[in-house]
Formats: structure tokens, C-alpha cells, sequence
């Protein structure tokens, strides 16, 4: 009964979608609407990976390459929930045909959808739970895997309420492949078949490529000799706790320039005004081209999308923020530890328990709740050089042990696709 209300609710919900969606282009409502551009059917295996934004493309972005090497000719289409998911997905995986946004999870969007697809495979990142998607795939006769699977315990919550709805998506997947073993717990409490849940890791911690070290000359140029502290992905509030860090940091470390990734560059213009309103000149990555002079800002914004990893790189201290406040659950803090960076976050990092846990223990990350302890934990690797880069190099080795899980993914899609 419930599984009904919901796809009845959809039709006349349908406009309103679109506008909470923010669809205002024509292209952008077709592909909303399930209406895909795509060249005509031919014998190749048909891969549909469907993501939500720019964390769960990089979470999917090496096995997406790794199939593509292992299935040559298959033809890879992406969808995601936003642009600019939609966006890293055309510039990330290389070799996908189409990258679009999602279609809506209305029974018959999805069904158009598929039926211009007729996809093989499904691919579903992380916790994008749309009950139209699985069924309405397995219906028309493809494999449905979840990959990089995760369920906080809140939303856990959540999908119990609503287990009626979930079950019977999770019972058409063929394989739940989970981050960890509470993930897996959690996926079975809601209506995942035991027998199909295996725990692969989190991919997002291997198989990172030589060329994601690479920056853009401008960037080089501004990183070249200086001492950079970054935030990165950094939400709505936290950006004046690490500003206010930052100006303590500056008293005792006045060489130190700081490095602020907004998680989402639309909110660029919020983080101007906690600049402006502190009297504190800053740079836009996208607004210089060249090598800022002597006696320019101290203080980046990375207003892009795609070079934050590649600035960990040069950083000698990370902070990675979603994680100050509770609500969205912490943010990655694997790729400045793969980048041999110490790393602070914030109380609230559920998402990131266990690479989280394994840097605390490593002593090489540490949560912190304010700006004060932001500047003494920041301050106590800054002083001590030597202990740093060892702090450093534990959490490149925390990170490493963490890794493979794309690789166990890989092993387990390429089971399935023999069976």
C-alpha cells in the first residue's frame, strides 16, 4: 500500500519536483523527465551508475574506469542528482558516454528512462535509495548493485518507518556492497537480503591516480613557497570558526596562509561576506590566472570544483568540515591522509568513523570543536616540524591500510557479471 501512495503522490507531484530541483534549463528538464540523448542500441553492455554529486562520483570514479578497462566497448552512462555532480562526472570519468542529471523516481520518467537505456548493469552509489530505480530496472532485466553502500544510524531510523517502501527496492539488488559491517547491519534491518550483502570498504580510498596530484599553473603559482593551512568542505558556519583560528594562527605563525573549499562553490558569495565582514583580503581561485604578487592575499577561496585533493597535497595541516556542526556527518577525510597531511575535523563525522578512529589512534587527526582548540591542535604540528611530517606519514599509512576497496568491489561486479 505504501509503495502505491508513493508513485501515485508522484504525478501530480511532478511539477513541483521540478521546480524543488531547481530544473530551469530545457536540456535539464528532459533529463529530469527521463528523456536521455543517446546514440542507437548496438550489442555492447549498457552500464547505468547513478550517483548523487561530486563525493559519491569520486567514491564511484575508479571502478567506473576500472570496468571500463575490464568491459571494453561497454557503454557507460552516468546520472546524478545535481549539476554539479552532473558536471564532475563528465570531467572525472573519462570514457562515459552520457552524463546527465537523474530522472525523477516517477514510475513512468524511470520506465521512459530505461526503456531508451535498457541498461545490464545498475549501479546505485552510497545511500541513493530511489525504490523506482531498482525495481523498474530489475524489471527489464538488469543486475542492480549498490556499491560504497552506507547508512547512518539516523537515517536507518528513517528507512524502518518506511521499510514497506524500501524492502522490495533492496530485495531486487543482486549485491549490497557495504563500507562496513554496521552499514551491512543496518542495510539487513531495513530489508536487504543477507545473503547479499557483503562488506567491500569504502572505494574512495584507493586507486587515486598520478595525475590528481597536478595543479594549474595559477594555483602552482599562489601554493609556491608558502605555508597553507586548507579547509576543505566546509558547510554553512563553519568557514568563521576556521577564519577565527586562522587570525590565531596568524599571531604566532605569520607566514601561514589559508586555503577555504566551500563543499558546495555556490555558497562562494556567503563566504566573501565572512571575509569582508572580518576586513580580511582574499583571492578566488577563479578569478586569477597568474602568480600573485608580493604583498597579495594570504587567503583562497577554491571556488572550483576537482583541485581540492591536488591542494591537500600542498598543505601542511587539513581540516575537513561538514563536521562542526550535526547534520550532515563529515566529509572525506581519507584524501589529505593519503596526501600525507595530519588532519583535524569536527565532532560530528559518523560518516567517517572508522578512518576517523584510525587517524585519532594513528595520532594523526584529532577532532576539535572550536576555534581555540582548531589553533592549538593546528599549532602543535605547525611548531614542531619533524613531528608533523611523522604525523604525516601515519596518516598516509592509515590511509593505505584503509584502502582496496575498489579493488574487492571490482572483484565482486566481475562475479556477478559471470553468473
Amino acid at each position: 500500500m505504501l509503495r502505491i501512495i508513493y508513485n501515485a503522490l508522484w504525478y501530480p507531484a511532478l511539477p513541483f519536483a521540478l521546480m524543488a530541483t531547481g530544473t530551469r534549463e530545457r536540456q535539464d528538464r528532459r533529463e529530469r523527465m527521463g528523456r536521455l540523448d543517446l546514440a542507437p542500441h548496438d550489442d555492447r553492455p549498457r552500464i547505468w551508475i547513478h550517483a548523487s554529486s561530486v563525493g559519491e562520483i569520486e567514491a564511484i570514479r575508479p571502478v567506473a574506469q576500472g570496468l571500463l578497462r575490464e568491459l571494453q566497448g561497454a557503454r557507460m552512462i552516468v546520472t546524478t542528482m545535481t549539476t554539479t555532480g552532473r558536471d564532475a562526472a563528465r570531467r572525472r570519468i573519462s570514457g562515459a558516454e552520457v552524463c546527465a542529471l537523474a530522472p525523477l523516481d516517477c514510475p513512468a520518467v524511470v520506465r521512459r528512462f530505461i526503456r531508451k537505456l535498457r541498461p545490464d548493469l545498475l549501479i546505485v552509489v552510497e545511500t541513493e535509495l530511489w525504490p523506482n530505480y531498482f525495481i523498474e530496472a530489475k524489471r527489464a532485466g538488469a543486475r542492480v548493485v549498490i556499491v560504497n553502500g552506507r547508512i547512518s544510524r539516523r537515517s536507518a531510523a528513517r528507512y524502518r518507518r518506511a521499510k514497506r517502501l524500501f524492502a522490495p527496492a533492496l530485495k531486487a539488488a543482486d549485491l549490497i556492497l557495504t563500507q562496513t559491517d554496521a552499514d551491512a547491519r543496518r542495510y539487513a534491518r531495513i530489508g536487504a537480503s543477507k545473503d547479499r550483502v557483503v562488506v567491500t570498504g569504502n572505494t574512495k580510498f584507493d586507486l587515486h591516480e598520478p595525475g590528481d596530484s597536478r595543479l594549474r599553473p595559477a594555483l602552482e603559482n599562489f601554493v609556491a613557497g608558502r605555508t597553507i593551512l586548507i579547509a576543505g568542505s566546509t558547510g554553512k558556519g563553519e568557514e568563521s570558526i576556521v577564519l577565527d583560528a586562522w587570525l590565531k594562527l596568524r599571531e604566532r605563525f605569520p607566514g601561514l596562509s589559508l586555503i577555504i573549499a566551500p563543499r558546495h562553490p555556490a555558497r562562494t558569495p556567503e563566504v566573501e561576506e565572512t571575509l569582508r565582514a572580518a576586513s580580511i583580503p582574499y583571492l578566488r581561485a577563479t578569478e586569477f590566472e597568474s602568480s600573485p604578487r608580493s604583498g597579495e592575499p594570504s587567503v583562497l577561496i577554491l571556488d572550483t570544483i576537482g583541485e581540492l585533493r591536488a591542494l591537500y597535497g600542498r598543505s601542511v595541516v587539513a581540516f575537513v568540515g561538514g563536521s562542526l556542526f550535526a547534520g550532515r556527518g563529515g566529509q572525506n577525510v581519507s584524501e589529505p591522509a593519503a596526501a600525507s597531511v595530519p588532519v583535524l575535523f569536527g565532532p560530528y563525522h559518523e560518516n567517517q568513523r572508522e578512518m576517523a578512529a584510525a587517524l585519532i589512534a594513528a595520532e594523526a587527526g584529532a577532532v576539535v570543536r572550536d576555534a581555540d582548540e582548531f589553533a592549538q591542535a593546528c599549532a602543535r604540528w605547525l611548531a614542531d616540524e619533524p613531528a608533523r611530517a611523522s604525523a604525516g606519514k601515519r596518516a598516509h599509512d592509515a590511509a593505505e591500510r584503509a584502502g582496496g576497496g575498489a579493488h574487492r568491489t571490482l572483484h565482486h561486479l566481475r562475479l556477478l557479471a559471470k553468473a
